[in-house]
Formats: C-alpha cells, sequence, structure tokens
C-alpha cells in the first residue's frame, strides 16, 4: 500500500478528499521512474496510469520520419495515462521519462472503476485534461513563432519546475528530442546559452541554470504557461 507522505506529493492525488483517495489507494504501487524509461508509446493502449511525485515525464509525438518533439512535460502536478478514461483508445504520445523519480502506478481498470463512482476523482481528470490541453496549445504556437535558443530556454524552465535543485540531468540528445532539432543545432544554442551565463554545462549530461538569467533568455510562453498551470493546479507562488 502507499505511504501516505507519497501520495501527498502529487497535486492531483493530494487535492482529493479521503474517502475519494481511499478507492485508489489499496491499488496504488509505487515504482521508480528510470531515466529515458518509456511508460507508453505512440499507439500502445493506455494498461496503467502514473502519479509522478518526482521525477519530469515528456510527452513526445513521434513523426513518420524518425523525429520527435515535445509535446508536454509533466511532474508531481499531472499525471500519464489518465485520460483513458475518457476514451479507451491508443495513446497518440510516447510518454518518456527525463528526469528520475517516483510515481505511483495504479491499472488503468482500477482507475476506471474508481473514476465511474468518484466526482472528486472526474474533476481531478478534468483538471488534468484542461493543463495539458493548454500545454499543447502553446507549445505548438511557441514552437512556430520563437526560436529555438528562446524555446530550450522554457524547456529548461519547466523542467526545472518539476524538480528539486538547480542541475537537470539533461543530455543533449534528449534536449534534441525535446526541440525537435538536430544535435549540432542543440549544440549551437547549450553554447549561446552558456555565453548569456544562463547555463554551465558539462559532458556529463549536466545543465546547472542560473534561474533569473534563464527567464531573460525564454520568451514569453514560460512565463504564461506556468502561471496557467499553477492557477489550474491551485498552487499559489506568492
Amino acid at each position: 500500500m502507499m505511504k501516505c507522505h507519497t501520495c501527498i506529493a502529487n497535486r492531483l492525488l493530494a487535492a482529493l478528499p479521503p474517502a475519494d483517495l481511499g478507492l485508489l489507494t489499496p491499488y496504488l504501487r509505487q515504482v521508480s521512474l528510470k531515466p529515458d524509461a518509456v511508460l507508453v508509446r505512440s499507439g500502445d493502449r493506455n494498461e496503467q496510469v502514473y502519479f509522478p511525485h518526482s521525477g519530469t515525464i515528456s510527452f513526445m509525438l513521434d513523426m513518420p520520419n524518425g523525429q520527435t518533439v515535445a509535446t508536454a512535460v509533466i511532474g508531481r502536478e499531472g499525471a500519464v495515462g489518465m485520460l483513458s478514461v475518457l476514451e479507451p483508445s491508443s495513446s497518440p504520445v510516447t510518454a518518456v521519462v527525463r528526469v528520475a523519480g517516483i510515481a505511483s502506478r495504479i491499472s488503468a481498470l482500477r482507475f476506471h472503476a474508481a473514476f465511474s463512482q468518484s466526482g472528486a476523482i472526474r474533476h481531478a481528470v478534468q483538471t488534468h485534461a484542461r493543463a495539458l490541453l493548454m500545454q499543447f496549445q502553446h507549445v505548438a504556437a511557441c514552437n512556430a513563432l520563437h526560436s529555438v535558443d528562446a524555446r530550450m530556454a522554457r524547456w529548461l524552465l519547466h523542467i526545472h519546475d518539476r524538480i528539486d535543485g538547480d542541475v537537470l540531468p539533461l543530455t543533449q540528445e534528449a534536449l534534441s528530442q525535446l526541440l525537435g532539432v538536430r544535435r549540432t543545432t542543440v549544440t549551437h544554442v547549450v553554447r549561446k546559452l552558456r555565453m548569456l551565463r544562463a547555463i554551465r554545462s558539462d559532458r556529463r549530461g549536466l545543465i546547472e541554470i542560473d534561474r533569473p538569467r534563464l527567464e531573460a533568455a525564454a520568451c514569453e510562453c514560460y512565463e504564461v504557461m506556468r502561471r496557467r498551470i499553477d492557477l489550474l493546479s491551485g498552487v499559489d507562488r506568492k
């Protein structure tokens, strides 16, 4: 059974009244999220629902030519596979662990049974759906309108919001996949952000950020998305 302190770490679970959470608790199992682990592939059915308590997961769109691009990132404010209760179907994206952490996992069937019994769980699903839709819309607009430099700064800030500390374990390959660009482009952008002293990086795939400088390098999409996600999640950063 899941320990209480672990349960509270995920905002969706923490927001549930005790009776509604009790519909899930007997079936939740704690699992480790390993870097680069694939939780569900595009085209596969969502057999499990994951509630992260730490770490970061990216939703990747796989293009026919083999390239990938991130459409959203989530951490303890969200879930993977939760929306399968709205319309059981194959996943449109691949969910990949970017930063290691832990999560609580429940089978999609068990979650669907609880969903049908609980108005609070249905509200949590709706909240998560709105947050993801907002991310998808803003990421699509940002990809069309803003430079790769600003977009990389935005993704780094989104990931930083969801982890502890200022060091992000992200390789250039991972950044290439997030941005949907070549490794050579990533190398060029990393060099530019280093010159601005917004980041420091090494060959081990570690990126240390200077948050004020990185925020200055990011486009306005970051702040807009952060505020809206916080509003949906009930987070007050004042």
